[in-house]
């Protein structure tokens, strides 16, 4: 479980701090911005990084990636030639650096310079990438969810144990100093034992109405944007974002935003796979072609007397204990709250407040491709270190499998009978095997993802 990493841990949020402080110095040679610093080849030792998927989060990513002074953006891919450009524009704006255009991922992957892909595509991609970024002998920065199917992130974590490649997940906030703290507190026994987190996101998304049948653009390559998945005919609804919310290649918001609530959740509770998981909701409001929950509550049992429910609210973005984003422990002797940014407040059992912990960084929950631009790098340059020393993750493969499949089972609930029961051991579906058929899925022929 999580806590044999807690020794690790300890020391995390003072070298956070530190590497914080390089990183907006810009480098070690006095006078130097981040930008000049990197503009001289062989000053320092940098990472060769390569971004899959650029029009949203990917694009956030790689012009973050580009500000780290022991990083260079050096290849950019994605389907969308104008996506494509516009991130190597800015990237090269950032790092006086060009990237070189490989639309095809697969042709970056082939480059020795190459150290470390990053992942930002939709979600049916991800574990596939991953998979071939691995054993093209590269790194891999994985943004959540690590996988579209439980059985795909199995493969991530066999295959990440085969090939012996760093590979970390993009659950950012675990590598936020606060958070972090947070956590610490908990396990340290500040609300005594707990036993229930609950988690949220809430956001008044718009409806995608009924799409048609287009012709495809001719800036997309759409056959290489489908992959691993099944063909299907070009809708002019799809793209961009509205692929979230389509079974086929999406995960809904459960896996898009709640992935890292949950992953918290299970994080300051300590456990690993659930015995029972409910769903219950639906397309509640949206009457389009939105497929997955526009309002969804899952509930996760474990063997160990705790719980953790995620409730999804795309479509009324009111806030909850005073965040559209958030986690509350609640333990035997009082609660803890992790809004949306890098803070916390402690509670006693009489409600009033114990301990307040403010971050100084601006996080916009609601901002789809980059709410947190500053903390995020933390996550970065823990992987860095993984990579040169050999440092513990903070969010490796193994638990990101683990945290991706509590919602994943939700969404496997919410489209079967609504209540499973899993082995506790490895998170399998007992005694159904109409909802164990939605462990994997079908793939395009020629596109099946190995180990």
């Amino acid at each position: 479980m999580d806590q044999q990493k807690n020794q690790s841990r300890r020391d995390f949020i003072k070298k956070a701090v530190l590497s914080s402080a390089a990183v907006s110095m810009g480098g070690v040679l006095p006078g130097f911005s981040a930008r000049s610093y990197k503009s001289i080849w062989g000053a320092n030792e940098r990472f060769a990084i390569g971004v899959m998927g650029v029009n949203s989060r990917g694009l956030a990513l790689a012009s973050n990636f580009a500000k780290q002074p022991n990083a260079a953006v050096r290849y950019i891919s994605d389907v969308d030639t104008r996506a494509a450009d516009k991130c190597i524009s800015r990237v090269e704006a950032i790092q006086q650096l060009k990237p070189v255009a490989k639309p095809d991922f697969r042709r970056a992957l082939e480059a020795r310079d190459l150290d470390i892909m990053v992942v930002a595509t939709p979600d049916h991609w991800h574990a596939p990438a991953a998979l071939l970024a691995m054993q093209a002998g590269k790194h891999v920065y994985l943004e959540k969810p690590c996988s579209h199917n439980p059985h795909e992130g199995e493969l991530l974590v066999a295959a990440q144990k085969k090939y012996k490649k760093v590979l970390q997940m993009g659950n950012q906030r675990r590598s936020w100093p606060n958070v972090a703290q947070a956590i610490k507190e908990i396990h340290d026994g500040i609300i005594g034992r707990p036993y229930y987190a609950k988690t949220w996101y809430a956001n008044s998304r718009k409806p995608i109405g009924t799409g048609k049948v287009v012709a495809v653009p001719n800036w997309l390559n759409y056959d290489l944007w489908q992959g691993p998945a099944p063909r299907m005919p070009y809708k002019d609804n799809l793209l961009h974002y509205n692929w979230h919310w389509f079974w086929h290649w999406g995960t809904g918001e459960a896996l898009n935003n709640g992935t890292h609530m949950v992953d918290l959740a299970r994080w300051g509770l300590q456990v690993d796979y659930p015995v029972k998981v409910q769903s219950s909701g639906g397309r509640l409001v949206f009457t389009d072609d939105w497929q997955t929950p526009d309002t969804q509550m899952i509930t996760l049992e474990f063997a160990n007397k705790t719980m953790i429910t995620w409730e999804g609210r795309s479509a009324n973005g009111r806030e909850s204990e005073g965040s559209s984003v958030g986690v509350v422990f609640y333990g035997e002797k009082g609660s803890l709250q992790i809004d949306a940014g890098n803070s916390y407040h402690v509670y006693g059992l009489d409600n009033k407040l114990i301990k307040e912990v403010k971050g100084d960084a601006t996080v916009k929950a609601t901002d789809l491709s980059n709410p947190a631009e500053t903390l995020d790098a933390f996550h970065f340059q823990n992987m860095f270190d993984a990579i040169k020393g050999g440092a513990a993750l903070h969010s490796d493969i193994e638990g990101g499998f683990k945290s991706t499949l509590l919602v994943q089972l939700g969404n496997i609930a919410q489209r079967t009978t609504g209540l499973l029961h899993t082995d506790s051991k490895n998170g399998h579906i007992l005694s159904d095997p109409g909802a164990m058929k939605l462990w994997s899925r079908t793939y395009e022929k020629g596109w099946e993802p190995k180990v």
